[in-house]
């Protein structure tokens, strides 16, 4: 199969974010007075829209997060992109080799399109995709539902079995499969979770990528 569209998570697929926003967002549970450690906070949210993480915590804490407490967990993430956020190693060449090869390509994330326009712009990755990302504000349902999968698909035209897309979360690859569409999984990061028995191809280097797309 040669796929029609490559569609891309961001945080921790693109940009290497989730160390740092889930260390943030432990920081500020706790000093709100949730007890939980990062890992716990990591395994809970990646791959979830902040809403769907507020909720969970909520049922198991039995009170929701203070006002103004997402406003917060946002400013403090966004002076810490401007200090170390990267992209993901080899994503660049990765791109590259893509589009020269011909490939359609697109985002489409659980975070918001102001926290992509910051974290894919200072790693200069926003001008590769601007005009074909997604959230999942546009639809019904975000991840592990395929509804956001599906609609980028839809809106790039590309019928959901020519769609490849690549995730790092649980959620993620669960969307992506439900959306029917072939899933990669990468591994390579430091929060990487094991993603093959969700039925991800794994990999963990994302210079390898273009041949993987290339052997479909």
């Amino acid at each position: 199969m040669t796929p029609d569209l490559i569609i891309f998570d961001c945080d921790g697929v693109l940009v290497d974010s989730e160390p740092l926003c889930n260390r943030v967002l432990t920081d500020c549970l706790n000093e709100a007075g949730f007890d939980l450690s990062f890992d716990e906070v990591a395994r809970t949210c990646i791959g979830l829209t902040l809403d769907r993480c507020f909720a969970m915590l909520e049922e198991r804490f039995g009170r929701p997060v203070p006002p103004g407490f997402e406003a917060a967990v946002q400013e403090r993430t966004y002076a810490g992109f401007q200090a170390e956020l990267e992209a993901v190693p080899g994503v660049t060449d990765a791109l590259d080799a893509l589009a020269a090869d011909g490939h359609a390509t697109c985002v489409a994330s659980s975070g918001s399109i102001e926290k992509m326009r910051v974290s894919l712009g200072l790693t200069g990755l926003w001008g590769r995709f601007d005009g074909r990302i997604f959230n999942s504000a546009m639809v019904a349902r975000g991840k592990p539902w395929p509804d956001l999968f599906l609609h980028a698909a839809a809106r790039m035209g590309a019928a959901p079995a020519a769609c490849v897309v690549i995730e790092d979360s649980l959620p993620g690859v669960r969307a992506a499969r439900a959306a029917g569409m072939t899933t990669f999984g990468y591994v390579g990061g430091v929060l990487s979770r094991p993603l093959a028995a969700e039925g991800a191809v794994e990999f963990d280097d994302m210079a390898r990528l273009p041949a993987l797309i290339k052997a479909l």
